[in-house]
C-alpha cells in the first residue's frame, strides 16, 4: 500500500448462501463489501464537488462546504461530534472547596443554554445518540433539571472564562473571555470518536474492548482523567472492574452499577460536561452513482466497520467500486499493533480487518459479520 492521500485496497468476497432459521430480521445486512475501496483524502471545500459530480460515494470526517444547498440526491447522518467540557482551575481564588468549584461550573453551563448554535447543552456524560442512554434518561433530565431550571439570573457574576476552540470562543460570554494564566474556568472540547478510538484495540479479528461503547465506558474515559482527581479514580475503580469482570447477578444488577459509577464521575464540578455537537456526514444518494443501505455508528459515524460491511452501491446488485472521501491524508504509523491510530487508518483498517464482530446499530452491543451454519448435535 502507498501511505499517500489515496490508496487502493483490494478485496474478493465470495459468498455461499445457505438456509438459515431465524425469529427476527437484522437491521442491516452485512458484506454488500465492495470489491474495491478507495479511500481519497480531501479537502472539505473540494468534497462538495466531488460528491456533486458523483466522484466519491461519501465523505467521512468534517462536512464538506457546499457552496450552496446540496441536491436532495446528497443526504447525511449525524453522529455524536463532540463532548463540550467545563473545566475549573483549582488555582483559582474563587475555587476555594467542591461547592464553590460547583458554583463556577454550574454559573458557566447556564450561560450557554440560551446561546444556541452548534452546542446541545445537556449537563450529564451520556448523551442521547449513546446507546444505551434509556438507562440514564431519568438521571440526565434530573441534572438538566438541577442546574438549569429554574435557575437565578447570573448576569451580574464575573468569571474570566479561557476558550481553546473556535466553538469555544463563540459561546463564552465576551465579557468573561481570557487568554490570561489567570482564569478561573476554561470551556474545552473532546472529540467523541478520537476519546473511544484512544481506547480501542483492533486486531486479529475482533474489536475490544467489548464495553467500548458503553455510556458509563465513555463517562469513565471523559470524566476519570479529566477531572485530575486521584481520590475520584480510586472510589469508581471497584465499581469500574465488577463491570469489567461482569461481577454482577443479573442484568438489573449490572445496569444499577453503571448508573452508580456514572453518577459517582459526574457527582464532581472540576471537569463539567456542559453539552455535546452534533457531527454530520454526507454521502450521495443518486441512481446509479449514489449508495444505499446505509449503516452508521451513533459516536463514530461513517468512520466504522458497519459502515464497510453495509454500504451498498447502487450500480451492483452486489458488491462494485466504492470510493470514500475522507477529511485527513494518513499520518499514523501502518500496522495494526501500534498503528492506524488516525482517522484514515481507522477507516482503512474498519476495511481490511475484517472483524468478526461489528458494532451493532442503537445500541452499544455487537453483531456479528458473518454468519455461519451451525449444525447442532446432541449426545445419548
Amino acid at each position: 500500500m502507498n501511505p499517500r492521500s489515496s490508496c487502493i485496497i483490494l478485496a474478493v468476497a465470495f459468498a455461499i448462501v445457505t438456509p438459515a432459521k431465524s425469529g427476527h430480521e437484522s437491521p442491516v445486512y452485512p458484506s454488500f463489501y465492495p470489491h474495491e475501496i478507495e479511500l481519497l483524502a480531501v479537502a472539505p471545500d473540494r468534497a462538495a464537488e466531488l460528491l456533486r459530480a458523483g466522484k466519491i460515494q461519501a465523505y467521512v470526517g468534517n462536512a464538506p462546504r457546499f457552496a450552496t444547498a446540496p441536491p436532495d440526491s446528497i443526504d447525511s447522518i449525524g453522529s455524536l461530534g463532540s463532548f463540550v467540557i467545563v473545566r475549573v482551575n483549582p488555582a483559582s481564588t474563587k475555587a476555594k472547596d467542591e461547592r464553590s468549584a460547583c458554583a463556577i461550573a454550574e454559573t458557566v453551563v447556564r450561560d450557554l443554554a440560551g446561546k444556541g448554535g452548534e452546542i446541545i447543552v445537556h449537563p450529564y456524560p451520556v448523551t442521547p445518540l449513546n446507546g444505551d442512554y434509556l438507562h440514564y434518561v431519568d438521571l440526565a433530565e434530573t441534572a438538566k433539571a438541577r442546574i438549569l431550571g429554574g435557575a437565578p439570573s447570573d448576569s451580574d457574576i464575573q468569571l474570566r472564562v479561557r476558550a481553546g476552540s473556535n466553538l469555544a470562543k463563540s459561546i463564552v460570554r465576551t465579557a468573561w473571555r481570557t487568554q490570561d494564566s489567570d482564569w478561573d474556568a476554561e470551556i474545552a472540547e473532546v472529540g467523541a470518536a478520537d476519546l473511544i478510538a484512544r481506547a480501542s484495540v483492533a486486531i486479529n479479528g475482533w474489536s475490544s474492548p467489548a464495553w467500548l461503547r458503553t455510556g458509563w465506558f465513555q463517562t469513565y474515559l471523559l470524566l476519570g482523567e479529566l477531572a485530575g482527581d486521584e481520590d475520584l479514580r480510586q472510589r469508581v475503580e471497584p465499581q469500574l472492574q465488577r463491570l469489567k469482570i461482569a461481577a454482577y447477578d443479573d442484568a438489573v444488577e449490572r445496569i444499577n452499577l453503571e448508573r452508580t459509577l456514572v453518577s459517582t464521575l459526574a457527582a464532581g464540578c472540576r471537569a463539567q460536561v456542559a453539552g455535546y455537537t452534533v457531527k454530520r456526514e454526507y454521502f450521495s444518494t443518486a441512481f446509479t452513482a449514489g449508495i444505499e443501505n446505509i449503516s452508521y455508528d451513533s459516536v463514530t459515524g461513517l468512520n466504522s466497520p458497519m459502515f464497510i460491511r453495509t454500504v451498498k452501491l447502487k450500480d451492483f446488485p452486489w458488491n462494485g467500486w466504492l470510493v470514500l472521501g475522507i477529511d485527513a491524508a494518513p499520518a499514523a504509523a501502518w500496522n495494526p499493533i501500534a498503528g492506524f491510530t488516525d482517522n484514515f487508518g481507522r477507516l482503512m483498517w474498519s476495511a481490511v480487518g475484517d472483524p468478526a464482530l461489528i458494532p451493532s446499530p442503537n445500541e452499544p452491543a455487537w453483531m456479528l459479520n458473518r454468519i455461519s451454519d451451525v449444525q447442532s448435535s446432541t449426545t445419548q
